[in-house]
């Protein structure tokens, strides 16, 4: 069974975290096919919307921590990055149905999301700071500008979790619904956007979206300084720690 399913349905594509067992962590293989059906229903005209969800209980753990542990001198960060510039680029409305817990990218690509619905027991969290590393996916951008720089600092500088209702009320999510009517509610909403009229859909997302330029500039910066972060003593020792399932060295985490 594959770690992505991709389902299209008339004028809707859904794309589907399958990775259940391991809390639908990312690897780089499902980075690149999220990139490459992103990029396919950006140029499939019939396509109206995207929906992004996942199966079991976790939305998304972030990324496979082996991975990032593993880079040795050269971070393998290509198909992250490719997921990252095709979610940002996708010119189609995507509506993310968080069904859990999201963690890191799980939580910074819903920024990049058009709706993102949700139920009152997910929670999110991006503890990049933890790890040694810093925000990515512009998202030092777009948390000050959409919750204010006191509540991204809380975000971004303690890395801690924060609740449904705190994503909701700063902006993060569009609603919250039940946990038993969100997956008929998030399809019922695509069914409704796929409903518009094509070229006046596409054209008000691409006009609501009128920072993208400011927001791939500022990814661009992030990325780097994020790759230097890898490098470090801190986050080497926090992929260690965490790989290991022992505790962290302070005397290396400074």
């Amino acid at each position: 069974m594959s770690n992505i399913l991709i389902e299209t349905q008339d004028a809707i594509t859904t794309i589907t975290l399958n990775r259940p067992e391991k809390k639908n962590a990312l690897t780089r293989e499902m980075y690149q096919t999220i990139a490459d059906a992103l990029v396919e229903v950006n140029q499939t005209e019939s396509c109206k919307v995207v929906i992004i969800r996942a199966e079991g209980d976790v939305f998304c753990a972030g990324n496979e921590i082996a991975g990032f542990a593993n880079h040795g001198a050269e971070p393998h960060l290509a198909e992250t990055v490719s997921f990252m510039n095709a979610l940002l680029n996708c010119k189609k409305t995507v509506v993310a149905e968080v069904s859990g817990k999201a963690v890191g990218i799980g939580t910074t690509m819903l920024l990049h999301c058009d709706f993102v619905y949700t139920h009152g027991e997910a929670q999110f969290v991006m503890p990049f700071i933890n790890l040694g590393l810093v925000p990515e996916y512009a998202s030092s951008y777009i948390l000050p500008r959409m919750a204010g720089r006191r509540r991204a600092s809380e975000w971004l500088l303690l890395g801690e979790p924060f609740g449904a209702q705190e994503a909701y009320q700063f902006g993060m999510v569009t609603k919250i619904v039940e946990p038993e009517a969100l997956r008929d509610t998030v399809s019922k909403v695509a069914g409704k956007l796929a409903a518009k009229p094509a070229y006046a859909l596409l054209q008000s997302k691409a006009l609501i979206n009128n920072e993208a330029e400011a927001i791939h500039q500022h990814m661009d910066v992030e990325l780097d300084v994020f790759i230097e972060a890898m490098g470090t003593e801190a986050a080497q020792e926090a992929f260690d720690a965490f790989l290991h399932k022992r505790p962290i060295n302070p005397e290396k985490f400074k």
